[in-house]
C-alpha cells in the first residue's frame, strides 16, 4: 500500500519558480505530491522547470497587477499559493530614485498582493488555502544598500498577518519564510564582480551564526512544512530560514 504524500490532491502555484529559491520550493511540493504550477517571466525556463517535476507552467510578470490577477484567476481554485517572485536593486539609498522605488515595490508588493487577492475568493469557498509569502531577513534587520528592498520585506510581513488575521475563519492560514544568503544563481553572480565579489559573499556567510550559505532545499523543506497539513494551527509567523542571521530582531 502506497503511503500518501503530504500534497497529494493539491494544487500550488509558485511566483518566480523557474530557478533559485522559488524552483528549490517548486520541486519540494512536487516531490510530495502537489501539482505545481510553476510561474515565471519567461515561458521557457518556466516550462522547463515544470516539465521536470511533472508540473504546468505560465507566464506571468507580476509587476503587472492587472494582468496577473487575470491570469491567476484563469488557473482555477488553488489550495498553496507561494509568492517568491521579487528581486532586489543594490545601491545606497541616496543614490537611487523614485523610478526604482516604483520598480521594487511594484514587484514585490503589488505582484504579491495581485496574486493573493485573485487566490482568496477560491480558497475562501473552499474553507482551505496555505498561503506563503517570500521575504527576507532584511525587512526585519534592515540591510545596508538595500534600503527600499527592507522595506518591501518588511512590508510582506506585515500583509501576511493581516491576510491571517482576516481569513482564519475560512480555514486559510498565511506566514512568511524570512530568508537569509541562499546559494543561488543570484550568489554566483555576486561571486563573480571584479575585486569586492568573494568579499560580498564571504560577508553573508559571516552575517549568519552558521557561517555558511543555506541551500534552497533547505528553504523548500521549510515552506514545505508551512504548506503542509501539519502546520494547520501555524498562521501570522514569521519563520527565519538564515542560519540565524535574524537573531537580534
Amino acid at each position: 500500500m502506497t503511503t500518501p504524500r503530504r500534497f497529494d490532491g493539491r494544487r500550488a502555484l509558485v511566483t518566480g519558480g523557474s530557478r533559485g529559491i522559488g524552483e528549490g520550493i517548486a520541486r519540494r511540493l512536487a516531490a510530495e505530491g502537489a501539482h505545481v504550477i510553476v510561474a515565471g517571466r519567461s515561458l521557457g525556463p518556466a516550462q522547463e522547470v515544470a516539465g521536470e517535476i511533472g508540473g504546468s507552467a505560465v507566464q506571468m510578470d507580476i509587476s503587472d497587477a492587472e494582468a496577473t490577477m487575470a491570469a491567476v484567476a484563469a488557473l482555477g481554485p488553488l489550495d498553496v499559493l507561494v509568492n517568491n517572485a521579487g528581486f532586489d536593486d543594490f545601491a545606497y539609498f541616496t543614490d537611487t530614485a523614485p523610478q526604482q522605488w516604483r520598480a521594487l515595490l511594484g514587484t514585490n508588493l503589488e505582484g504579491m498582493f495581485a496574486c493573493t487577492h485573485a487566490a482568496l475568493p477560491a480558497m475562501q469557498q473552499a474553507g482551505y488555502g496555505r498561503i506563503l509569502n517570500i521575504g527576507s531577513e532584511a525587512g526585519r534587520i534592515g540591510s545596508k544598500g538595500n534600503a527600499v528592498y527592507a522595506t518591501t520585506k518588511a512590508g510582506i510581513i506585515g500583509f501576511s498577518k493581516s491576510i491571517a488575521r482576516e481569513n482564519a475563519r475560512y480555514g486559510i492560514t498565511c506566514n512568511t519564510l524570512a530568508v537569509g544568503p541562499i546559494d543561488t544563481p543570484l550568489t554566483d553572480a555576486a561571486r563573480a564582480v571584479p575585486v569586492h565579489g568573494e568579499k560580498m559573499v564571504q560577508a553573508m556567510k559571516d552575517g549568519t551564526l552558521l557561517r555558511r550559505l543555506g541551500t534552497t532545499e533547505e528553504v523548500g523543506a521549510a515552506a514545505a512544512f508551512l504548506c503542509a497539513e501539519e502546520a494547520s494551527f501555524v498562521t501570522a509567523e514569521c519563520l527565519g530560514v538564515s542560519g540565524g542571521m535574524g537573531i537580534s530582531a
